[in-house]
């Protein structure tokens, strides 16, 4: 014969019918929660026999040593370079960080902060783009609200419909200065390579990209925008088109380094000189980017700080209203771009 379940607190909110959020505030005594719906829930609790977990209880206090740190691609130096700043903070405050992959899935998405609340880890770090439909992310808001609801703290990185604490990186400003920098070379047929619009980084750095342009007096829809995986494989394939469907192009914008690094590759294997033939920019600035050849010219994020800010800000007491930081970013000029032919 099978053992009952044990109860759950959202067994009991299901009861009473309340949020979780309610039943965990009323349990726990926390502020936020009528007196009359605070004494209802405290009833039905007795009545189903529910014992709050403790464990629980000491995730508000912190006490819990795990972070969760969740990422859209491990092999992506960018989440690489994030995940070294969580880690850095998390040896100086004695805590142990688990990576885990995503692969820019939704759905495994909720399903790994499912798995982190269900580990009980102490704060969860969403670290990668959103997506511009906030109706994508719906599960994650509420798979985020009910670890929250338990006490666990939580910080995004580059996201805007999760209403948490934030690191917004700088990516429309970002691209304004790469491409205000191709345009003073001379450069007026540009193209994009990029990962999906559905992405909101990429419908960033785009927007950046255009709005310069446009100030330029150059027409946006005349600039090719190459869709690819946000891989250095995309990267590859799009080059590749660019050259098949635009040969007249001399400069190509990848919207992160690991593109720009299938790029270059690929116009290496075509037998484009870079940058006597195409210039070629990137975005991000990881740390293999000044060893290519040529050296990456790109937008320099501070991504071992960002992840250190996300990790500190789970650390403070949470506001009453989610806390944003931004990141800046520097024009890196190395020597994949350089003046267009005459």
């Amino acid at each position: 014969m099978r053992a009952p379940r044990a109860l759950r607190l959202q067994d009991v909110a299901e009861r009473a019918g309340v949020s979780l959020a309610t039943a965990s505030r009323a349990l726990s005594g926390r502020d936020g929660v009528s007196s009359g719906v605070a004494e209802r829930v405290r009833e039905v609790a007795r009545d189903m026999g529910y014992v709050a977990n403790p464990h629980a209880r000491s995730l508000a206090g912190g006490s819990t040593p795990s972070v969760g740190l969740v990422v859209h691609e491990i092999s992506d130096p960018y989440f690489a370079e994030i995940a070294t700043g969580v880690m850095r903070v998390g040896d100086r405050e004695g805590l142990t960080v688990q990576v885990c992959h995503t692969g820019r899935d939704p759905d495994r998405e909720v399903a790994q902060i499912r798995a982190l609340t269900a580990n009980r880890v102490g704060r969860i770090i969403i670290a990668g783009s959103g997506f511009v439909d906030a109706a994508v992310q719906r599960e994650t808001r509420r798979a985020l609200d009910d670890y929250r609801a338990t006490g666990g703290r939580v910080a995004v990185i580059g996201r805007h419909h999760l209403s948490a604490d934030a690191v917004l990186p700088d990516n429309r400003d970002g691209a304004r200065s790469m491409v205000e920098h191709l345009l003073s070379l001379g450069h007026r047929r540009l193209a994009i390579v990029a990962g999906s619009r559905l992405l909101t980084t990429v419908a960033d750095r785009l927007a950046g990209a255009t709005e310069t342009l446009t100030e330029h007096g150059l027409d946006p829809a005349s600039m090719p925008v190459i869709e690819a995986e946000f891989t250095r494989r995309g990267g590859k394939e799009a080059a590749r088109r660019v050259l098949d469907e635009h040969p007249d192009v001399t400069a190509i914008l990848a919207l992160n380094d690991d593109m720009a690094i299938g790029v270059l590759s690929a116009l290496r294997g075509a037998g484009v000189d870079v940058p006597r033939d195409v210039s070629v920019a990137g975005f991000d600035d990881i740390g293999v980017a000044q060893d290519l050849a040529p050296s990456l010219t790109t937008v320099r994020l501070p991504m071992t700080s960002i992840g250190e800010i996300a990790l500190s800000l789970t650390l403070q007491e949470p506001a009453a209203r989610p806390r944003r930081r931004t990141t800046g970013h520097e024009l890196v000029i190395r020597d994949s771009t350089g003046a267009p032919r005459p």
